[in-house]
């Protein structure tokens, strides 16, 4: 079950994006339940808890950047549920939620220490840009921009 992040799964989200296996030399490893509460509980903002028998398995969330841009960030799933379909439909839920929104796109950003993902995000239709990543961790290598237009001809 995919439902939206409440302030009680913050600890949840959490445990699921510390379980993903993220490479240590990234930002994503120093997140904290602060930092949590502050993207994803901040105004327009919020995420996705996938849970099966009660048990977080997966979690994205998302924040608007300029009237037209939802940034999708945070996507992780434990090890475990892997190769099932459950990323997609996480990504499939902001996408959802961008659209009833009015965003004419979801940008999101790929670290440096996580590029294997990249053909995922392809099959799901994001293209690279060379947009900035306004986000970006000043003491991380520069990320790759990826976007993908949800109505036609919105590219900004």
């Amino acid at each position: 079950m995919i439902r939206p992040v409440t302030p009680a799964d913050l600890g949840a989200f959490h445990e699921v994006m510390m379980a993903a296996g993220m490479d240590p030399r990234s930002s994503w490893t120093r997140t904290t339940l602060a930092d949590l509460e502050r993207s994803l509980l901040a105004p327009d903002s919020g995420g996705f808890l996938a849970q099966v028998a009660g048990q977080a398995i997966g979690c994205v969330g998302y924040r608007p950047d300029g009237p037209h841009t939802l940034t999708l960030n945070k996507l992780a799933t434990r090890p475990q549920a892997r190769g099932q379909g459950l990323g997609r439909r996480l990504v499939e839920a902001v996408e959802a939620h961008a659209r009833q929104a009015g965003y004419g796109r979801v940008l999101l950003a790929v670290s440096q220490f996580n590029l294997d993902v990249l053909p995922f995000y392809a099959r799901l239709g994001y293209l690279p840009t060379d947009e900035p990543y306004a986000h970006a961790h000043p003491a991380s290598p520069p990320p790759v921009v990826l976007v993908r237009p949800l109505k036609e001809g919105s590219s900004s």
